[in-house]
């Protein structure tokens, strides 16, 4: 799956991102709102890893979606 079809089908994938991410509050999804950028960022934040970390683990969810 592309980051295009994630941001067309966020809603629907908030669930997923949850599960993932379990870490993540209501207000960070929301403020996600399908931004792969803002995705890695909260990532980050949450779990305190660097960014090519978080970059690494929204690359390999996206790949098994």
């Amino acid at each position: 799956m592309n980051w295009d079809r994630v941001e067309g089908n966020w809603k629907q994938l908030t669930g997923k991102v949850k599960e993932k991410w379990g870490k993540l509050t209501e207000d960070d999804i929301t403020v996600i709102n399908g931004k792969q950028d803002q995705l890695v960022g909260r990532i980050q934040e949450r779990y305190g890893i660097a960014k090519d970390e978080a970059e690494r683990q929204v690359d390999s969810w996206i790949n098994r979606m």
